[in-house]
C-alpha cells in the first residue's frame, strides 16, 4: 500500500490541549472544574473549596504517572483531565531526576552545567506522551494549569520588557507550549487610570502581547472574560472555521 493512502486531508477534530496559567487563586482551578467532567491529578493543595473529583495529592513524580496511567487505561465517563499544577510537578520531575543521579540538586545532576534540567525533558515527554493517550484514546480534553513568574524579555524589534509567563523552566516551558494548542494568561483588566489591576475583572488573554506569553490555534480573541462558557464557546467557535 503506498504511504500517500495514509494522508490526513482538511481539520482533524480533537479535543483541545490547554495550558492555563495566572498567579495565586486568580480561578484557574475554578475555571477547570467548570469543564465537561473533569478529573484533577493534583500536585498541590488547594483544592479544598473546589467541587470536583480528584485524585489524592501526588506526592511523587511516579504518583502522577500511575495517575495518568489509570485515566488512560481504566474504565471511566470522565472527560477532561486537569493537571494542578504544572510547576509543582516540575518540582516532582527534578526530584526523581535528582534521585535517579543520586544528588540533592537538579544543578548537580550529570555533572551540573545545566544537564538536569535536560534530563528532565525525558519525563516531561514520558507525561506528555500520557496526555496524547488520553486525549485521542479516551477523546479527553487535558488542561495543565500553572502559575505566573515575571520575565524579562527582548523584543529585537522595540526593547526590552518585562511580561508574564508560565513559571516553568525554559526547557519545560517551550516543550509544553509547543504541545498545547492554547496559551492562556489568567489575570485581571487593568485600570484606565492607573494601571492597576487589583479592581479589574477576571480575563483570559489568548493572543500574545507585551503582557505576557500566549497563544491559542482557534481564533479567539485577545481578551475573554475568565469564564469556562466563553472559553468553551470560543474554542468551538474557531474549531469551526
Amino acid at each position: 500500500m503506498s504511504f500517500l493512502h495514509s494522508i490526513h486531508g482538511g481539520k482533524r477534530s480533537k479535543p483541545p490541549r490547554l495550558l492555563v496559567y495566572g498567579s495565586e487563586g486568580i480561578g484557574k482551578s475554578t475555571l477547570a472544574a467548570a469543564a465537561p467532567k473533569p478529573i484533577f491529578v493534583p500536585t498541590e493543595d488547594g483544592l479544598d473549596q473546589i467541587v470536583c473529583d480528584s485524585f489524592p495529592l501526588a506526592k511523587t513524580y511516579t504518583d502522577v504517572i500511575n495517575n495518568l496511567t489509570a485515566v488512560a487505561t481504566e474504565e471511566h465517563d470522565f472527560k477532561t483531565l486537569v493537571l494542578d499544577s504544572g510547576d509543582w510537578l516540575e518540582r516532582l520531575v527534578w526530584d526523581h531526576v535528582c534521585k535517579l543521579f543520586g544528588v540533592t540538586s537538579i544543578e548537580r545532576v550529570d555533572g551540573g552545567y545545566g544537564k538536569g534540567y535536560v534530563h528532565a525533558l525525558t519525563y516531561w515527554r514520558q507525561f506528555v506522551d500520557l496526555l496524547r493517550t488520553i486525549r485521542e484514546e479516551r477523546s479527553m480534553i487535558t488542561i495543565i494549569l500553572a502559575h505566573a513568574k515575571v520575565e524579562s524579555f527582548t523584543d529585537p524589534e522595540s526593547s526590552t520588557f518585562d511580561r508574564f509567563s508560565p513559571r516553568l523552566h525554559k526547557l519545560a516551558a517551550a516543550y509544553l507550549c509547543e504541545w498545547c494548542d492554547a496559551i492562556l494568561l489568567a489575570t485581571r483588566e487593568l485600570s484606565a487610570a492607573k494601571g492597576d489591576k487589583s479592581g479589574g475583572g477576571r480575563i483570559l488573554r489568548c493572543n500574545p502581547s507585551a503582557v505576557g506569553v500566549a497563544k491559542n490555534r482557534y481564533n479567539l480573541p485577545d481578551i475573554l472574560p475568565l469564564s469556562w462558557d466563553h472559553l468553551y464557546q470560543g474554542l468551538v467557535a474557531g474549531a469551526q472555521k
